[in-house]
């Protein structure tokens, strides 16, 4: 016990410090050094980030296609969007609100530039599918294949193993909290619902996240939507709170932590760990669709930022705040969690319980399991294309995704709290990875960009159609050299 008591321990020190103080500004710095080295695409070109959601269902040519690979969308929204928000809110206020949007616009760049590269070096299997992400473009991109087989090792534990179990538990609290199942019983609940999918290889993934990830996000909204309808003035209040609290305009608007300075920290951190973008996930999935230009996924990849952050993580913030307007008991800045935090687990929860009725709590626990069980699919897919670099043995996918299933069950019925902090370790740690190699190589993003951005000019100038926008790597003026394999020959 004394030994698992220092492994904790040490393992809790790591994610504190990879994910409360490195971490946090690395990815920061990189969001503005992605925006300024695409000048702004996040902005430049907003309405090609709507018009490439819009027009990707289709065209996969026997592989994935683009809106398939938005299954990146099944990973960013999860109870992160829920728990991680109401934390937030507790701790730096409703200001902390305002950091999160900010981190947001610095995040469709990181996006952008991370799914481009999955999409650039990515490879094709010989079966109509291909596989990308950050260890194909380390180790083709970088030339560093050792690294890219780490970032895979990292990457693949922390979401083919460690991502089942935390979800699984999370979908057996909420059913625990309705229903009063027990745990174990959960538990088979969770593998009946897990091992169908993850027995049944990518393509079923895709399919299943293709309605999944977005009639989730949809669900949750459209709650959000009923109580901001029931109360307008309420819901001004709360967005007027937003921005003065940014900015300690109006006392007692601060969190239980104080300060403008603890809104921007806990905005900043929140924002960044809830979408994703620069941890590796969303360019994983990115890497298996067929698209004609690698800007489409580019494109994909950064609205799916705007939704986690500027829909979903704003509709959880305005739901406390406009409860905490209604009835002081849900919420009050800088009262609300003092000396525990933990209440942050249950705040949406309990915020739309207060406004819509106590009815709300079995679609509150549908949600919560849906997103965790979109999540535990989302994060498989991406340790398949980790295995998929390392090996393509028939035998090492099985054993994979049965010990994927079985890890499901064990999470789901027991409470592992290191395997959460061990999560974060091998997720941070890979991400620090990710973050150099984009750094470096978004030279490669920005010349893809430009390709398309030329293309499209000719097809604004007449002189060419629409529909023959594509990509052709060789003898291509834009890019900064020769890139390796022929996915982008012909």
């Amino acid at each position: 016990m004394a030994a698992m008591e220092i492994i904790n321990s040490l393992i809790s020190m790591m994610s504190d410090w990879l994910f409360g103080t490195i971490l946090v500004w690395v990815l920061l710095g990189a969001g503005i050094w992605f925006t300024f080295g695409t000048r702004a695409v996040q902005l430049r070109h907003m309405g090609s980030i709507a018009r490439a959601v819009v027009g990707s269902r289709g065209g996969a040519e026997g592989g994935i296609s683009s809106f398939q690979a938005f299954v990146g969308l099944a990973c960013r929204v999860g109870t992160g969007n829920i728990v991680g928000v109401a934390l937030a809110l507790v701790l730096g206020g409703p200001g902390s609100v305002f950091w999160m949007w900010l981190v947001a616009l610095l995040g469709t760049a990181t996006a952008f530039t991370e799914a481009t590269l999955g999409q650039l070096f990515k490879v094709d299997r010989g079966d109509g599918t291909y596989r990308g992400g950050p260890a194909y473009y380390i180790a083709r991109g970088l030339r560093l294949p050792v690294l890219g087989g780490i970032f895979a090792v990292l990457f693949m534990i922390a979401n083919g193993l460690a991502m089942p179990m935390v979800q699984a538990n999370a979908m057996t609290a909420a059913l625990n909290d309705s229903a009063a199942l027990s745990p174990w019983w959960g538990a088979v609940i969770v593998v009946a619902l897990v091992a169908p999918v993850l027995l049944g290889g990518l393509r079923s993934i895709a399919r299943v996240t293709e309605w999944m990830a977005p009639a989730m996000a949809i669900l949750y909204l459209l709650l959000v939507v009923a109580i901001i309808a029931l109360h307008p003035a309420q819901a001004a209040a709360a967005v007027g709170d937003i921005v003065a609290g940014a900015f300690s305009l109006r006392a007692g608007l601060a969190g239980t932590a104080g300060g403008i300075t603890m809104a921007v920290l806990n905005g900043v951190r929140r924002g960044l760990f809830s979408n994703e973008a620069g941890l590796g996930g969303a360019a994983c999935a990115a890497g298996s669709a067929t698209v004609a230009h690698p800007t489409q996924q580019g494109f994909i990849q950064a609205f799916g930022v705007l939704v986690d952050t500027v829909l979903v993580c704003t509709a959880t913030a305005l739901a406390i705040l406009i409860a905490g307007r209604i009835d002081g008991s849900v919420y009050i800045p800088g009262v609300t969690g003092l000396g525990d935090d933990s209440v942050s687990g249950t705040l949406t929860q309990n915020a739309i319980a207060s406004v819509l009725g106590q009815w709300t709590s079995w679609p509150m626990t549908i949600l919560i399991m849906v997103l965790a069980y979109s999540t535990i699919l989302g994060a498989f897919s991406y340790a398949e294309v980790c295995l998929d670099y390392l090996t393509r043995t028939p035998t090492a996918r099985w054993a994979l995704r049965v010990a994927a299933v079985a890890c499901a069950f064990i999470g789901g019925g027991a409470a592992l709290k290191t395997v959460w902090t061990l999560a974060d370790v091998l997720l941070g740690t890979g991400a620090l990875i990710n973050l150099v190699a984009l750094v470096v190589l978004s030279r490669w993003a920005r010349g893809v960009l430009r390709d398309w951005e030329a293309q499209r000019a000719e097809v604004a100038a007449g002189t060419r159609a629409a529909d023959s926008v594509r990509f052709v790597a060789a003898g291509n003026p834009y890019l900064p050299g020769r890139l390796p394999g022929d996915v982008w020959s012909r």
